[in-house]
């Protein structure tokens, strides 16, 4: 493949000192995908499978350099945006991206698995003016979607609604993600101007699901810089996240992290991964 074609995807978010969230999971994940990645961090964490100890956010002026930086050389296919940490940041990141061409694909972190808060309050009402707008899918989880909305979700009927409310304020996509619902079934809801598409699939009996959320979104990113539709990202990644919680080392004492290291299960492969095929690595799941 030329050089100058790479799938590229740029993630904004914070740092996990685990590796089991954050950008670690985004570059673990888009690696797998077989796609470059560049960073730019809004924020420090110290945390672990059990919590969140410790965070200290990026000064916003070195968020926007960072981004300056990637897109002015390196440039990006599709950029991933998650923890943000405050307004201030919220804003530079918006004024950084909103003359991009890339597909933004917002991933609006606000709570951490252990229950941590990784967004200051006031800060959310900052999300849906600046960034909201700006996005081509966001990838919100149940409570996530019911402080963007302000409804309660309790079933995937509810889901379907949220997902047509925030749709009907903005003109991106929304996959409502239903992992928070009770059920042996994980339903996750995308909505377009096409309609809503339900997916469901078997609930995993597994403590070790540190870190699904930005692997969800960072394996829809890489498989949309790969040239696949949406609705085929969603399909790729749903089935990634899986197998990689399916598989997951079982490390930590709390909310363990997933195995983002799939596409190299299967080592007796002699066959590299096709980057131009989004589902190529699944080959070896």
């Amino acid at each position: 493949m030329d050089k100058a074609n790479i799938p590229k995807v740029l993630i904004i978010a914070g740092s996990d000192s685990s590796g089991g969230a954050g950008v670690q999971a985004d570059i673990k994940t888009c690696a797998a995908f077989g796609v470059y990645t560049s960073t730019a961090i809004t924020a420090i964490t110290a945390q672990n499978t059990v919590g969140v100890q410790d965070i200290m956010n990026v000064p916003p002026k070195l968020v926007r350099e960072q981004i300056k930086s990637v897109l002015s050389d390196v440039g990006a296919d599709v950029i991933k945006i998650g923890m943000l940490g405050d307004s201030d940041i919220i804003k530079a990141v918006a004024e950084e991206i909103e003359d991009s061409n890339a597909f933004i694909i917002l991933d609006p972190v606000m709570v951490a698995s252990t229950g941590s808060v990784l967004l200051e309050k006031g800060s959310i009402d900052c999300l849906k003016s600046n960034l909201l707008p700006l996005a081509d899918l966001i990838t919100p989880n149940v409570p996530e979607a019911e402080l963007l909305t302000g409804n309660i979700i309790n079933d995937v009927d509810d889901l379907v609604r949220s997902g047509e409310f925030l749709l009907s304020q903005n003109s991106y996509s929304a996959l409502m993600k239903g992992g928070h619902l009770k059920g042996k079934s994980v339903f996750d809801v995308l909505v377009t101007n096409e309609g809503a598409n339900i997916m469901s699939g078997p609930r995993l009996n597994s403590r070790h699901t540190h870190g699904t959320g930005c692997t969800l979104s960072s394996g829809i990113a890489s498989c949309i810089a790969l040239g696949a539709s949406i609705e085929e990202a969603v399909i790729s990644s749903r089935e990634f996240v899986y197998e990689a919680i399916k598989s997951a080392p079982k490390l930590g004492q709390g909310n363990g992290p997933l195995n983002h290291g799939l596409v190299n299960t299967n080592p007796v492969s002699s066959q590299p991964t096709d980057v131009n095929n989004p589902f190529s690595v699944l080959k070896s799941l």
